[in-house]
């Protein structure tokens, strides 16, 4: 027995070579003769009955349309990196592009572009709002509220190349407050370079410029230079940043003005860890803070955060868990030279609502550690007897509603299915009687699904076949004339014509009995694993 699938996941973008049953590194000549072979069987003139003839259209022209894709180079590279997706979006190469590598970088471009100019199509709105608390203010009845700090931000485009943006802010404290509001027009020169204007009046009225360049596909330079109309004085920003890999990058920034100084900074980003750090020099003195988040599982993150310099000294501990769709919440806990804080937060969308609490401002140990276990511990047990059965009983009422949505859809997969096996009977047991003629590879059962229900359907139990599919037929027609059958790894099985998914969201395997040389054998392999019979030594 060979392996079985280990999640319901694989390789993206491998439909077509399932279609055609080809390798990904298929060659020119295998696709057009995996093309003629398919094309024989379902091309509609080579079809009498007047029920089936509709079935081979739909498929003979699913099979045109791969051939057509994966027999243009620059096709079958876009299909390979984005997928039917990146074929219908309108993803446009020049002709002055002939090498792989050069339509690839200008692909990874073009995309960028593209989901930025998709973002900004419409209004989007952004916002913050900060609450900052005080329960020692309020224990001395100067009440709880220190101050409040809002800031929202719109944007729009209003061509394909010009955007934009209008926001302010206000702030407020004990004894004073205060507002700016802000205009910013964008201009895409080239999907390499934009110029941003800017004008701001209130507290900081000021005017400024600032233009962004790729100098290449690893790197990026921003010039920003701005001028106050309070106090005359102009400050200029040089800002030089580097990809360093596929999930890092490092920039420096140097700063010239009021506030002069110089930052290296550092960021990495996978899919589990994201981190950061940046050291800065500046006329004040010297600074420096690390942000480290991991993620815990697929609705919760870790995060820790410090911070040192000249009138820093802290450490933010915590975590957050995603609640919904668009919403997220994070708690987190805080000390340092300024006290000690529980800072929570809710992000909906592009909206942010902030509110810190400082609870002390002296660093009595006995107390910060209170401070920490306290809600930590109350955080688990909320979580362990009011959260998990609460996420628990919510996600199993959304998967009995995804299996009833689902339920149509894998009756019509399997109806489609059902026609393109009759269309490939004739073909198949033809080759399977030569097969018998020479004593070759005959396959006797082949089922394709849920690895428990074809366990229980070759056990023979009775009423197990709503997550499995009969693929007897097709697996006959794949046998080659020398005897041999091979599925190519990295490809999902149902792709192949005559399969289909009957248990969508859940891992599969396909289960084949075949004979070779009249000994009779067994062989389970995962929905991406390699399958190649009769196997060396058999």
């Amino acid at each position: 027995m060979m392996g079985g699938e280990a999640a319901p996941t694989g390789p993206p973008n491998r439909e077509l070579y399932a279609l055609l049953n080809l390798s990904p590194e298929a060659s020119d000549e295998e696709i057009r003769k995996a093309y003629r072979q398919w094309a024989q069987v379902y091309h509609p003139d080579k079809i009498q009955s007047p029920q089936m003839k509709d079935a081979a259209t739909e498929n003979f022209q699913r099979i045109c349309e791969a051939y057509e894709i994966l027999s243009d180079e620059t096709k079958r590279l876009i299909y390979d990196l984005y997928g039917m997706e990146g074929l219908t979006s309108g993803l446009e190469l020049g002709p002055r592009l002939s090498k792989p590598d050069e339509i690839r970088e200008e692909l990874e471009r073009i995309k960028r572009r593209n989901e930025e100019a998709k973002k900004m199509a419409h209004f989007q709105p952004t916002g913050s709002i900060i609450f900052n608390l005080s329960v020692p203010h309020f224990l001395g009845g100067d009440g709880i509220m220190r101050g409040m700090v809002m800031a929202s931000q719109v944007q729009s485009q209003f061509s394909k190349d010009d955007a934009i943006a209008i926001g302010g802010n206000l702030a407020a404290n004990e004894k004073s407050g205060g507002g700016i509001a802000t205009a910013i027009l964008r201009r895409q020169f080239s999907p390499v370079s934009s110029i941003e204007f800017v004008a701001s009046t209130g507290l900081q009225s000021l005017i400024g410029m600032q233009t962004t360049r790729q100098l290449t596909i690893h790197s990026t330079a921003t010039i920003n230079i701005s001028k106050s109309l309070s106090d005359g004085s102009i400050n200029l920003t040089n800002t030089w940043t580097r990809q360093l890999s596929e999930t890092s990058s490092g920039n420096i920034e140097l700063a010239l003005g009021m506030q002069s100084a110089i930052t290296v900074g550092w960021k990495k980003r996978d899919e589990n860890i994201s981190a950061a750090g940046d050291f800065k020099i500046e006329s004040g003195g010297l600074g420096a803070s690390a942000r480290y988040t991991r993620k815990i599982s697929s609705k919760s993150h870790g995060r820790i955060v410090g911070r040192i310099g000249s009138n820093a000294l802290e450490i933010e501990v915590g975590g957050g868990r995603k609640i919904s769709e668009f919403s997220t919440v994070r708690m987190m806990y805080t000390i340092g030279i300024k006290g000690i804080f529980w800072k929570l937060e809710l992000h909906r969308g592009s909206q942010k609502l902030i509110v810190p609490i400082l609870l002390s401002s002296h660093l009595a140990p006995v107390f910060a550690t209170g401070a920490f276990i306290i809600p930590t511990s109350l955080y688990f047990l909320l979580k362990k007897f009011v959260v998990k059965p609460y996420l628990s009983k919510r996600e199993k009422q959304k998967a009995l509603e995804n299996m009833e949505k689902t339920w149509g859809q894998v009756g019509a997969a399997r109806a489609a299915a059902e026609k393109a096996q009759q269309l490939l009977q004739t073909v198949a047991t033809r080759k399977r009687n030569r097969q018998v003629e020479t004593d070759g590879l005959i396959v006797t059962k082949a089922l394709y699904g849920d690895p428990k229900a074809i366990e229980r359907r070759h056990e023979g139990v009775e009423g197990v076949d709503s997550g499995v599919i009969d693929v007897t037929v097709p697996m006959n027609f794949l046998v080659s004339d020398s005897g041999q059958l091979k599925l190519h790894e990295g490809v999902k099985k149902s792709g192949i014509m005559g399969f289909c998914d009957p248990c969508p969201g859940q891992p599969k395997e396909l289960y084949i009995a075949y004979t070779w040389h009249s000994q009779t054998f067994e062989v389970s392999v995962g929905d991406y694993d390699e399958l190649s019979i009769p196997q060396e030594g058999q």
